[in-house]
């Protein structure tokens, strides 16, 4: 149990001067200590009673105090935008925020809804961020970047398919999705490949490149198979209308853009009377827990998110060292996962 006295009544707002007299240190070691300062050597004793009496007076450091003292903010910005949530897209960022949190910055989400690019980095650079991560959904102009870098940004990456000039960028090629799972019915024989395009306008982001990858691995693969785009909305009545044509169309294999949409199709056309994988083999994407308890079970495009250095402490490197020329590091890794469907 702490031995700290107790705060004084008539204490409205506390400051760092009252956290030093309750723990009985000076200002600069309750800064070192509530900043998370390593550089000085402190005795896990104090920092405790520094920590207690902080938590005691209900005192936190104030951070733009902080930031005019250090020259820049600790801020990391995400910017988010209107996409529909890709578990391996929130998994990353949920992982990112806690590992630059324990990095010591400030990590602030930053609605941009309705904003071009140029809008959305100046209300950005507004916040003087020290490094900005913008996702797919806003594509980035070298204007932009220098808008960011002008304000202070030590480091602006982009997130998505195609790197930005001027920026790092953390690439997560959707192409390679569509390139794997083609690659894989390809080997097993099949040339007429339907790929399922969701209805879903958030999901062009994602379903577009992924349409690109299955095209560029038939053109590498040298044979005459063909691909066909397939329209399909989330729904049961757009599944059964697709699976009642499902013969005229000719096609012995689909890439049904992920798992879901998989799942959707596969159950459509069993019903329809179609053998799946007999006449038509099937693969999705994302290798969800319930494709494996379909029957036949659900061949799938394995998704990881991988880098040689996790993004939360390649950002901390950007912002120690800015100036180098822009990175790129690819963050998408595919494996089929094959199982009976295909």
């Amino acid at each position: 149990m702490s031995q700290l006295p107790e705060q004084p009544a008539d204490l409205s707002v506390p400051t760092s001067a009252d956290v030093a007299r309750l723990a009985g240190v000076s200002r600069a070691t309750v800064s070192y200590v509530l900043n998370n300062n390593t550089t000085v050597r402190i005795s896990e004793p104090t920092r405790r009673r520094v920590r207690e009496a902080a938590s005691h007076l209900g005192y936190v450091p104030h951070a733009a105090a902080r930031s005019l003292r250090a020259g820049h903010t600790r801020m990391v910005l995400l910017p988010t935008v209107h996409v529909p949530a890709d578990p391996l897209h929130q998994r990353f960022l949920a992982d990112l925020q806690t590992d630059l949190r324990r990095l010591d910055y400030t990590v602030v989400q930053y609605g941009t809804v309705g904003l071009d690019a140029g809008e959305a980095a100046r209300s950005w650079a507004e916040l003087r961020p020290v490094a900005v991560v913008s996702p797919a959904g806003i594509t980035l102009t070298p204007h932009a970047i220098g808008v960011l870098t002008r304000s202070g940004a030590k480091a602006v990456l982009t997130l998505g398919p195609q790197p930005v000039e001027g920026a790092h960028a953390l690439v997560t090629d959707q192409r390679e999705v569509g390139s794997c799972a083609v690659r894989h019915l390809l080997s097993r024989g099949r040339r007429r490949i339907g790929v399922v395009m969701p209805q879903d306008p958030g999901l062009a982001l994602f379903s577009g490149p992924r349409l690109a990858g299955a095209r560029r691995a038939v053109e590498e693969s040298g044979t005459d198979a063909r691909i066909q785009p397939l329209p399909l909305r989330y729904d049961e009545a757009s599944a059964e209308e697709l699976a009642a044509r499902w013969r005229s169309l000719a096609l012995d294999a689909v890439f049904a853009y992920d798992d879901e949409y998989a799942m959707l199709l596969t159950r459509a056309l069993q019903d329809a009377g179609v053998l799946v994988p007999a006449e038509t083999a099937v693969i999705g994407a994302g290798d969800l827990m319930l494709g494996r308890l379909l029957r036949p079970r659900l061949s799938s495009v394995r998704t990881e998110l991988a880098t040689a250095q996790p993004p939360a402490e390649l950002i901390d490197r950007l912002v120690q060292h800015p100036g180098g020329a822009p990175e790129r590091h690819y963050l998408l890794r595919t494996a089929v996962v094959a199982r009976e469907s295909s």
